[in-house]
């Protein structure tokens, strides 16, 4: 049977929600600790940048947030974290819920979103959809990243400031 996902913007009610999927994609209280630390921060939280895959009944099971870093003076956006719920993992909520993020930031004029890990790293949590955006592996100073072009521009490459560090 396939699963129809809806996708919409978080609202502060889903956050109880949203901090337990993460708990159950991830099985690490740090990971839920990052995701508030993000949502806290004034520079690195956008208003309606985390997006939602819900089942038909609005049942939230996946997200994607995207917070406002920096390569160089450049504004980009940064992908993180993204997870799926594991009973849901590898049905297309992940995918959903990336696609209408980047979806989201692209009608917005953005134009790069960096994505800490690797394209690898996120197949369960629905990216293998996502990358169509177009993958590039710019060098930064930073960490080991990969950079989705939203637009024609190809990603600019320094010093990455990400928007939270661990």
């Amino acid at each position: 049977m396939s699963i129809t996902w809806n996708t919409r913007a978080e609202t502060p009610a889903d956050a109880d929600t949203v901090r337990d999927i993460t708990l159950q994609a991830f099985g690490r209280q740090f990971e839920v600790d990052y995701l508030d630390t993000l949502r806290l921060d004034p520079i690195a939280n956008l208003l309606r940048l985390s997006l939602l895959a819900t089942t038909p009944d609005d049942q939230p099971v996946a997200y994607a947030l995207l917070t406002r870093a920096y390569i160089g003076d450049t504004p980009i956006l940064s992908l993180s974290p993204v997870a799926a719920h594991p009973a849901y993992q590898r049905q297309g909520a992940g995918s959903a819920a990336v696609t209408a993020a980047l979806d989201t930031a692209r009608d917005r004029g953005e134009q790069t979103v960096v994505v800490l890990g690797h394209d690898t790293y996120y197949p369960r949590f629905g990216f293998r959809q996502a990358t169509e955006f177009g993958i590039h592996h710019p060098q930064y100073d930073g960490p080991n990243l990969m950079a989705l072009a939203l637009g024609d521009q190809q990603p600019p490459t320094g010093h990455l400031k990400l928007p939270v560090t661990t």
